[in-house]
């Protein structure tokens, strides 16, 4: 499961954040070990930061760039959480190799600044990530249609499964219905599901049919007992399963059309490898 860190209505991939902790780290290091030129090893320390974290995003973006073309100026919509960890650190370590070759700084404090950084971020990963999570049991909800009927999740197993947790008061579970609505629509090979959390159905019907009338396979979840389920503190939530529907990841916060490309490959891979 690809663990996440929150920061109010941000959400970043536990990638990116070690990303950041590795060079600050680093910075901390270069500075405490460079001396008198202490000053010339943070600038290009906090060179390598910038430059990892613009490299990170821009690789996310160049691969999924079709779901940015229509829309360029999600491109600076941090709020999706689209990062590419492993670039930005490439990035960073080019010009910290760059400033050792010119000696912009104290090489002694650079190399060891850029050696540490590497290792946290190397070994960080798998401590940062802890046991794998407790599946929650998913399929013995006691959920319900539209008309009120009742319903279980356990119907859509034999297929890859993304559960949305949504309501109709939250903003960005509004904003991101458009890219689950066409994910839907493009990838008949997964079933798309959509909880409400709490709502009547009357609620649920008139938004529905306001904003996406053509969303299939919504159901209530009266009690918000899929929330609790997955210990899950807001909305929204994905959960990402396999056709067995074992839990695979959670992305809590808003997705874009290209966060949710990337979690749908995902699933397709994990799904080929088992």
């Amino acid at each position: 499961m690809t663990p996440a860190l929150r920061l109010g209505p941000l959400v970043f991939p536990i990638e990116l954040a070690l990303l950041a902790a590795a060079i600050a780290i680093g910075l901390i290091a270069g500075r405490l070990l460079a001396g008198a030129r202490a000053e010339a090893a943070s600038r290009e320390l906090w060179r390598c930061l910038l430059l990892g974290l613009l490299a990170a995003r821009l690789a996310f973006v160049w691969q999924y760039r079709d779901h940015f073309a229509q829309d360029p100026i999600k491109i600076l919509d941090l709020r999706d959480g689209g990062w590419t960890g492993a670039a930005g650190l490439a990035a960073a370590l080019a010009y910290g190799l760059y400033a050792l070759l010119r000696d912009r700084a104290p090489r002694r404090a650079l190399a060891a600044a850029l050696a540490l950084a590497t290792a946290v971020w190397l070994g960080g990963g798998r401590l940062l990530a802890g046991p794998p999570p407790s599946q929650p049991h998913l399929a013995g909800l006691s959920l319900q249609r539209l008309d009120g009927a009742p319903a279980t999740l356990g119907a859509f197993h034999g297929k890859p499964m993304v559960v949305n947790l949504w309501a109709s008061w939250c903003p960005p579970c509004r904003r991101e219905m458009p890219a689950f609505e066409q994910a839907q629509a493009a990838h008949p090979d997964i079933h798309f599901v959509f909880l409400n959390q709490g709502e009547a159905a009357a609620t649920v019907r008139q938004y529905l049919g306001a904003h996406a009338p053509s969303l299939a396979n919504a159901l209530l979840d009266p009690a918000g007992e899929a929330s609790r389920q997955v210990s899950n503190r807001g909305l929204p939530a994905t959960l990402f399963l396999d056709a067995q529907g074992r839990l695979l990841d959670i992305r809590v916060g808003e997705l874009s059309s290209a966060t949710l490309a990337q979690r749908l490959q995902s699933i397709r891979t994990a799904g080929a490898r088992q």
